[in-house]
């Protein structure tokens, strides 16, 4: 009895470890995907589809575009700057890319319908440090959210505030 009963206990185990360093696995592999749209904006001649500052003119370009509305929130009397958006996929999944300005420093804004691939990336919203960027993740009113970039914790985290309260609005 004791040895079927440390058998199952080694079963069990086992099956959680994989379980949860397949999970470890994805959530990288979402990352790096992520973090490679990033690259590859910013590196384009043509990072942006849409180019403009102004909130109400980025918004409404994306209508029709996406499956999706978002709200912006408003920079003034902040040091972020809109430079623009365009459309980007994650995994088949059409979704707004958006690139602000802090100071020197460009930083991504993605924005996804939640679904069951990217909830492996956590609700849990909090600034972490992946792959040489500081990134942060959540989701609200259905959308996923990540900002990512190469600008501080700091300001990672006071850009992702703002989004949060524009998309209560």
């Amino acid at each position: 009895m004791t040895t079927t009963a440390a058998l199952a206990t080694v079963l069990i185990a086992a099956t959680i470890a994989s379980y949860l360093g397949g999970q470890n696995l994805r959530r990288q592999q979402v990352y790096s995907e992520i973090a490679d749209l990033h690259v590859a904006t910013l590196g384009s001649a043509n990072p942006v589809d849409v180019v403009s500052t102004d909130r109400h003119t980025v918004k409404p370009w994306f209508q029709g575009k996406i499956p999706f509305t978002f709200n912006l929130p408003e920079l003034q009397n902040t040091d972020f700057t809109l430079v623009g958006g365009r459309v980007t996929y994650l995994e088949q999944t059409p979704g707004a890319h958006l690139i602000f300005q802090i100071r020197k420093h460009q930083i991504s804004v993605f924005l996804f319908p939640e679904n069951a691939r990217n909830q492996v990336l956590g609700n849990e919203a909090k600034v972490e440090r992946r792959q040489t960027f500081n990134t942060e993740t959540w989701t609200q009113g259905g959308l996923r959210y990540v900002v990512l970039g190469d600008a501080s914790a700091d300001d990672i985290q006071a850009l992702s505030t703002l989004l949060r309260s524009a998309a209560n609005l």
